[in-house]
Parts: C-alpha cells; sequence; structure tokens
C-alpha cells in the first residue's frame, strides 16, 4: 500500500484557508493512507483557553471533519489530520480518522506539551488501533512519541502503521522515531508542520522534516525543514507483522512482563 504525509505552514486561525490547501495539495495525490500535522486547520500558538474554544470544533459534525470526508470520498482514501475537539466544556488535542466511506474515530492526545495544559484536557480515551482493510493503524500526536509506551501499546493490539499528527519544535523527535519503529516493527508517517508563529510575545519555529519510518530502523522518506511538500512511500505491510529479529529472539515474545510492574507504578 502506499502512505504518506502532506507538510505545509497553516496560518493561525485561518481554517477555511488551511483546509484549501490540504485540497490543493491532496489533489494529485494517489495513496492509501495520509496523515495531515497537529492543528492543520487552526495553527498552533495559543493565547488564552478562549481564543483555542472560538478555533474548536464538535466531532464529526464540525466544518474541518465534514470537508476531510469529503476529500477522503474523492480520493478513495484515509486520511488522519489533527484539530481541537470540542466535547461538552472540554477541549482536546485530537487527531481524526476518516475512511472514504466517511469519520471513523478520534483520538485524544496523552501527553499534552508545554502551555497546552493550561488549554486543554488530556486524552481520556487511551490507544486504540483501527482496522483500515489494508493495514491496522494507530494514532498519536506529537509528544506522545517521547513516551515509549505510546507505540509499544500500539504495537501490542497490533497496529501495522502509527499515524503521528505533530507540530514538532524540539529536534529530537524524526531521528527517535527510527527507533520506536524498530523496537515495535512498525511504519510510522510523522506528518509535521513548518514555518514560524510568534503570538503572545512567544515565538516557535517548526522544524520539519515530515518522514516515514520503517520496521528495521529504515527511513522510508523524509521532507525538507522548510518545504511544502507531499510525501509517499510504497510499503508491505507484512513487514510490519514479523516480530522476528533472529532465529532466536521475537520482540514480543522474550519480553519479561512479569518484571516489567514497576512502570505503571506512579
Amino acid at each position: 500500500m502506499k502512505i504518506g504525509f502532506i507538510q505545509f505552514n497553516p496560518l493561525f486561525g485561518e481554517i477555511d484557508r488551511n483546509i484549501e490547501k490540504v485540497r490543493v495539495l491532496s489533489k494529485p495525490v494517489e495513496a492509501d493512507l495520509m496523515v495531515l500535522p497537529e492543528f492543520f486547520n487552526t495553527g498552533y500558538l495559543f493565547t488564552s483557553k478562549k481564543e483555542a474554544e472560538d478555533l474548536s470544533e464538535n466531532v464529526p459534525n464540525g466544518k474541518t471533519t465534514q470537508a476531510l470526508c469529503e476529500i477522503a470520498r474523492q480520493k478513495n482514501i484515509h486520511l488522519v489530520g489533527g484539530l481541537i475537539e470540542k466535547a461538552g466544556d472540554k477541549l482536546f488535542n485530537a487527531a481524526v480518522l476518516i475512511s472514504p466511506h466517511g469519520y471513523v474515530a478520534t483520538y485524544r492526545k496523552m501527553h499534552l506539551f508545554n502551555e497546552e495544559n493550561l488549554w486543554f484536557h488530556p486524552g481520556d480515551q487511551g490507544f486504540e488501533v483501527y482496522d483500515i482493510g489494508l493495514c491496522k493503524v494507530g494514532i498519536m500526536i506529537c509528544f506522545d512519541w517521547i513516551f515509549p509506551e505510546a507505540m509499544r501499546i500500539l504495537a501490542l493490539k497490533g497496529a501495522d502503521v502509527i499515524c503521528h499528527s505533530a507540530n514538532l519544535v524540539l529536534p529530537f523527535c524524526q531521528d527517535a522515531m527510527v527507533t520506536r519503529c524498530l523496537e515495535n516493527h512498525v511504519f510510522a508517517i510523522t506528518a509535521n508542520r513548518t514555518g514560524t508563529e510568534q503570538r503572545g510575545g512567544r515565538y516557535f519555529r517548526y522544524t520539519g522534516r515530515s518522514q516515514i519510518s520503517g520496521p528495521v530502523a529504515n527511513l522510508l522518506y523524509r521532507a525538507g525543514a522548510d518545504t511544502e511538500e507531499v510525501g509517499i512511500a510504497q510499503v508491505d505491510i507484512s513487514a510490519a507483522r514479523n516480530k522476528s529479529i533472529n532465529d532466536y529472539n521475537d520482540l514480543f515474545s522474550d519480553r519479561r512482563v512479569g518484571f516489567y510492574g514497576d512502570l505503571t507504578k506512579s
């Protein structure tokens, strides 16, 4: 199957413009699964909870989710993209999974980064895996990458491909994701954004370099740091279902889970 990402520079608060940018960039794409950045529709650098709330949407009936449903139907493609989900009186940093037949699921970011803790509730639904036919996918958002438990849980639940929407400002993730994929023998699509944002006396420069990582620490595609870019790789999903390292070692069956109890202690 063909998997990939769309990397671009979302403009803050310009939801219609950012959705149209995705529509244009996806028009020539021929792929089965594409991932968009975290908050691809709104931009990232909020200055207040009210600002985040004003840019939030209900899922699945909000403008952004419905626009992605239309693109997915027209392109016969699966999409994952990040947005602000409004659920009752709570806001979540979320990503939606869309199939050619419509909305499938929402993942709410478990590990909030920096001032996200002021605007959003942490995810409350755990890590789930979704069968999209050609493969099984799990979803992470940005800072989730630094917690190896996130990808391990998704891999143990059967994920072949990790869809990783991001707005990265630290320089470590892209290299670390290669190791995360090796640890679990899975594919990962890290869809990052580019550009800068300066608001409320704060300044972020996003690192770009979106990438597709493979199960044996192989980098299948990496975008530039500042380029507007669509990256696609053709992958053999069976490679993510082979957890053997050699004739005597298996990534999952070799785990000594009886001795891992301290991992769950506060």
